[in-house]
């Protein structure tokens, strides 16, 4: 086994550890979960670094456990937030533990028959038949009030501005996260809770409960929560989240997202979310050091994850739609597009509506007078015979032009290009 605590040291990837922990996962196979919230059916680049802290206890030969929080999920974490969750029904917790499953499935391997083949668990099935009266006599016994109460994401809520203050259910919120790491600890010999560092007191009150309860030795180790260099928060754009599944981030929007970062972001960032090894990032940052206007750390953190998430194929699409905006590219490039993907890459250019009866008229009707690509019959048919107008990547070569159907790309649009920089969209209806 190789040595996971230096591993995440390096990537930068720790921000507390408790003691004994490095000599616990150098003794022997450990294991070792993070705690996943199910209010949706998909994870997004928010959850990567607890799946990537997972990712490398796998390939340095420990067990990876994903604990997906069914039962806590109906309850709401108080850490860091102000306000309590939306709670979920059985339901659709459990259709979106099965997709979370799915999703991880790229990172982990739950498959194997090695003694570090992942896990995937819900706290909800031993949760759900658990009495209060029995969990109260059980667990709470055990941590006291005045232990809760010096937890930061306690005292931050009832010493803090919100005049609604903190719920019973939020207050106990530390003791069900510490029942389920004792559960594990008992049931999967589990000695090492994850997370990030607003967690640190929801996990060690978790290693302080196997303690008290059955005088036995549990670890903690968190990473830093990630953010941007200008201090934006990570993962957030315009549009929300960047999610993992396809269906709300397409991998054109997920591919951009990490080719747009800045350059010290991708310095961390090339760390934190890629496997590549010490050496390759060490002179891939020294290259990009060299000339930093070509991006290339940009473009390989940016590959590295698209591949990881979304698979060898979308990377490429992703990489051929990214050439179109640039001139790089073909009409059947262009055809290869699906509407969502052609939306994406367009986003922001501005589109006018055309009637499939008018779609029949030359193309200086349709530039200048059913739309507004140009101002003036004139100013289109001087730009054409001067060869700057292009349709879906073709340039025109005649002022006479008809378009029809076959022209559509996926049968509603058609892309006019006039000069280098400036796109437009016809929308045919």
């Amino acid at each position: 086994m190789s040595n996971f605590v230096e591993e995440l040291k390096w990537r930068g990837m720790v921000h507390n550890i408790m003691p004994g922990t490095e000599e616990q996962l150098e003794k022997e196979l450990t294991s070792a979960y993070v705690g996943i919230d199910p209010t949706a059916d998909s994870l997004h680049i928010g959850h990567l670094v607890s799946i990537m802290m997972l990712k490398h206890l796998q390939a340095n030969g420990h067990r990876p456990i994903a604990l997906v929080g069914g039962a806590t999920g109906m309850i709401g974490d108080p850490s860091m937030k102000s306000s309590e969750r939306n709670l979920l029904d059985e339901e659709t917790l459990r259709h979106n533990q099965n997709a979370i499953k799915a999703q991880l499935s790229k990172f982990l391997d739950f498959d194997s028959k090695s003694p570090n083949s992942a896990i995937l668990v819900n706290n909800y099935d031993w949760m759900r038949d658990y009495t209060f009266l029995h969990f109260i006599r059980d667990i709470g016994k055990h941590i006291t009030v005045n232990y809760m109460m010096s937890k930061d994401s306690v005292r931050k809520r009832i010493s803090g501005d919100d005049k609604e203050g903190m719920s019973f259910t939020e207050f106990t919120y530390q003791l069900v996260q510490g029942y389920d790491y004792l559960y594990l600890y008992k049931h999967y010999g589990c000695k090492l809770q994850m997370g990030g560092s607003d967690q640190w007191g929801n996990i060690t009150t978790g290693t302080e409960l196997i303690r008290r309860k059955e005088s036995g030795e549990a670890f903690a180790l968190t990473c830093p929560l990630i953010t941007k260099a200008d201090g934006g928060k990570f993962g957030k754009t315009e549009q929300g989240n960047i999610w993992l599944d396809s269906r709300y981030t397409s991998p054109y929007a997920f591919y951009q997202f990490w080719l747009n970062v800045s350059d010290s972001d991708a310095q961390k960032y090339i760390r934190i979310f890629t496997m590549l090894p010490k050496e390759v990032i060490e002179a891939e940052i020294a290259r990009h050091d060299q000339a930093p206007h070509m991006r290339e750390l940009q473009k390989l953190l940016a590959k590295e994850v698209t591949i990881m998430v979304h698979g060898t194929e979308e990377y490429d699409k992703a990489l051929k739609a990214s050439s179109i905006l640039f001139g790089q590219s073909t009409s059947e490039n262009l055809r290869e597009l699906d509407e969502r993907t052609f939306l994406n890459v367009f986003e922001g250019v501005p589109q006018f509506e055309i009637t499939r009866e008018e779609l029949g008229e030359n193309i200086i009707e349709l530039l200048a007078t059913k739309s507004a690509v140009f101002p003036s019959k004139g100013e289109c048919r001087k730009m054409i015979q001067a060869g700057g107008v292009s349709i879906n990547k073709n340039k025109i070569e005649s002022a006479e032009l008809i378009l029809g159907t076959n022209d559509l790309l996926n049968d509603k649009y058609i892309l006019v290009q006039k000069g280098k920089k400036n796109y437009f969209i016809l929308k045919i209806s």
